[in-house]
């Protein structure tokens, strides 16, 4: 598999090119701001021709470059319909200070297709699977997308703005909420094996085992599946833990 991933504009975000391999078909993940010519670097050096450009959430770090991107390429944009106004009015989904500041820079709007996603469906695309999990605490409509273990390759995860190394997504934004955050972290990722890579939507490379082993909420939150696992939920008194 071919994974080439990118961060681009102003706040970092990472972009993702994934393939079965250089020279075939690949999907794009995230093309935010300034990502477009970073998007046709990698494709042109790995000669790849996208088939579908897939989204995280709406926030417009991840999806100011969707128009030129799909339109470049006649491909169609997947996002959770709860997300899909984003891409039209960036302005109510970063609220109106914040959004103003970028208006003047960035063209909106829709792609000419844009696909809906739903939580457990499975995309086939590119001759590769892409597990939809529905994780809302960020935005309404954000979402992660797991690939399959193989032989050759861990789980790959694609946690959007969900998870990140050492940390979680800000939930202080239009649409965040902390409570909803740690429900979809204990829904979504604990389950994962430890071995499953995470690529997330700013930051380094990390792993569910190093996340669950020093990522303080997913820490806590493990601590507390662990708890109710042994019987101390459900208003018992669970033994005292160190540190966290």
């Amino acid at each position: 598999m071919l994974i080439a991933g990118f961060p681009a504009g102003a706040w970092g975000t990472n972009c993702y090119l994934v393939a079965p391999a250089a020279g075939e078909e690949c999907v794009i993940i995230d093309p935010g701001h300034q990502a477009a010519q970073g998007v046709e670097d990698a494709l042109k050096k790995h000669r790849l021709k996208p088939v579908a450009v897939v989204l995280t959430h709406g926030h417009i770090d991840h999806v100011a470059s969707v128009v030129p991107v799909c339109g470049a390429h006649d491909v169609p944009a997947w996002i959770h319909p709860a997300d899909r106004y984003m891409m039209s009015d960036p302005e109510k989904a970063l609220g109106r200070a914040f959004g103003q500041q970028l208006m003047g820079e960035l063209t909106v709007g829709e792609p000419d297709d844009v696909k809906e996603l739903t939580d457990g469906a499975r995309l086939d695309l590119a001759g590769m699977e892409f597990t939809v999990a529905h994780a809302p605490g960020h935005t309404k409509g954000s979402v992660t997308f797991k690939m399959p273990e193989t032989s050759e390759i861990p789980s790959v995860f694609f946690s959007g703005d969900l998870l990140f190394a050492g940390s979680i997504g800000r939930t202080d934004l239009p649409g965040g909420d902390h409570t909803e955050m740690l429900q979809s972290l204990a829904r979504v990722c604990l389950p994962l094996d430890d071995s499953t890579v995470v690529l997330s939507g700013h930051g380094p490379q990390t792993s569910i085992g190093r996340e669950r082993a020093t990522n303080p909420y997913l820490r806590e939150l493990q601590a507390t599946a662990d708890d109710a696992r042994r019987g101390f939920g459900g208003g018992a008194t669970a033994p005292p833990r160190r540190g966290m």
